[in-house]
């Protein structure tokens, strides 16, 4: 049985679509689907710069990471992720997560908790394991505690306990130099909330409280759940040129937030953008970025989320309790989300 699946609601604070728009507090929002592409793919705008530190820490680690690198260390450092994810094969990613998820609904008794139990530790696993980590346990579990601080202008004591966690990560991650090794831990940082997002977005808006079943695949309805209800909502730039941008003029050093989840309902892209429509045709789907800063990562992020999903699917019913959130400017992570094991 197929269903027809209910519209999802923008989350709060979600902007709708018009040309870019400036406020002094908070500079330039971008909101339209072309205005975003044009913005992820022009040189004018650039990631903003990040601080680094003394090796070893976290502040060393973001200033390292290809997400952050200037231009003229972007390329190279992008290489290592893109050499490093080349071997790896969605479907047995898909398979380990399966494998995995199958282990902790068995061990349950009644419930789970998909966000504590599932959504980071079994992408966190496998794909430390798939990379060379020499303990992925004790790797993803170092990897949610740098993630949890990644962000600039997180709680000093936050920072603290990530500075210990990447130091834990340079020792267990696979021989090679500093910079290469930086960015196999960017990898798993980057992978971490993102697919927790969208993990819990999926279990929430795919497992109905009655368990209604339907034949459509788990990547199409994936797919709608990152277009509505993307794990990352926004990613920022600034610009270093001056440049026109959907008929408004940026001067050089404006802050500019480019936003995914407005961007991703764009009517003038996509028809009846509320309507959750599983194999949707072309897609333009702007979460996974656009350019040369586009995650390298996204097919391996949906064959992760997807083992999850395919067992959660087959095996659980979502307990109708509200959803709530975990708090951050940019991305959307549940905080809990409990699951009845059938």
């Amino acid at each position: 049985m197929t269903l027809n699946w209910p519209p999802i609601a923008p989350a709060p604070g979600t902007p709708s679509c018009g040309p870019p728009s400036f406020e002094p507090e908070r500079g330039w929002w971008v909101t339209r689907h072309a205005d975003v592409r044009a913005a992820l793919t022009d040189p004018a705008f650039q990631v903003p710069a990040v601080d680094t530190g003394p090796p070893g820490t976290l502040a060393w680690l973001r200033a390292t990471v290809s997400r952050f690198s200037p231009p003229l260390r972007h390329a190279d450092r992008r290489a290592v992720a893109v050499r490093a994810l080349a071997p790896l094969d969605p479907d047995d990613l898909r398979l380990e997560a399966v494998r995995l998820t199958v282990a902790v609904l068995h061990r349950a008794e009644h419930r789970v908790d998909v966000m504590r139990e599932l959504a980071r530790p079994v992408p966190l696993r496998t794909l430390a394991g798939r990379l060379g980590f020499a303990d992925p346990v004790a790797a993803g579990t170092a990897v949610a505690v740098v993630a949890a601080a990644y962000h600039p202008g997180v709680d000093p004591a936050l920072t603290a306990r990530a500075d210990r966690a990447v130091t834990a990560l340079l020792a267990l991650a696979p021989q090679g130099s500093p910079e290469v090794r930086a960015n196999l831990i960017g990898l798993l940082v980057q992978a971490c909330d993102a697919t927790a997002g969208l993990i819990g977005a999926a279990a929430h808006h795919l497992l109905p409280p009655g368990g209604a079943p339907t034949t459509a695949r788990t990547a199409d309805l994936l797919a709608e759940v990152l277009r509505l209800d993307p794990p990352v909502r926004a990613t920022r730039r600034v610009t270093v040129d001056e440049v026109r941008l959907g008929g408004q003029d940026l001067p050089v050093g404006s802050p500019v937030l480019l936003r995914f989840d407005a961007a991703n309902r764009d009517p003038q892209v996509f028809s009846e953008p509320a309507t959750f429509r599983p194999g949707r045709p072309g897609a333009g789907l702007l979460t996974f970025g656009a350019g040369e800063r586009g995650c390298p990562g996204d097919r391996h992020a949906l064959a992760l989320a997807t083992g999850v999903l395919d067992v959660l699917r087959e095996r659980c019913r979502r307990d109708p309790d509200p959803l709530r959130h975990e708090p951050h400017p940019t991305l959307r992570v549940p905080t809990t989300l409990e699951v009845s094991v059938r």
